[in-house]
């Protein structure tokens, strides 16, 4: 098992760093749930099927992400908020190569 370190700004403007497991098959928008890090019911409303934007964020450091799939693009398109560096947390699968990676929640629609 190994953990990285995640740093999340929540819609507050708080950066929080926190520990995200690797080997759980997870991605972003759980990790946020997991630490309460936004009011329940307001991110990962579709449960992270692409489907509600509710836990877009916007990328802020460098790291290397896989490409936006058709639902990804096709959602954001259609979301409020949206930044060039906006992706959905649903769609970024924790692996050790995100160690460090740097976000912060968009605000709710």
């Amino acid at each position: 098992m190994q953990d990285i370190t995640l740093h999340i700004t929540d819609r507050e403007g708080v950066t929080h760093e926190v520990l995200a497991p690797t080997d759980m098959n997870m991605n972003l928008m759980e990790v946020v749930r997991s630490y309460e890090l936004a009011p329940e019911g307001t991110i990962g409303i579709c449960g992270g099927m692409a489907m509600c934007a509710s836990c877009q964020c916007y990328v802020t450091s460098d790291h290397e992400l896989p490409e936006k799939s058709d639902d990804e693009e096709a959602m954001l398109a259609e979301a409020f908020y949206v930044e060039d560096n906006s992706r959905l947390g649903c769609q970024i699968h924790i692996h050790p190569e995100l160690n460090g990676l740097q976000v912060q929640l968009a605000p709710e629609e």
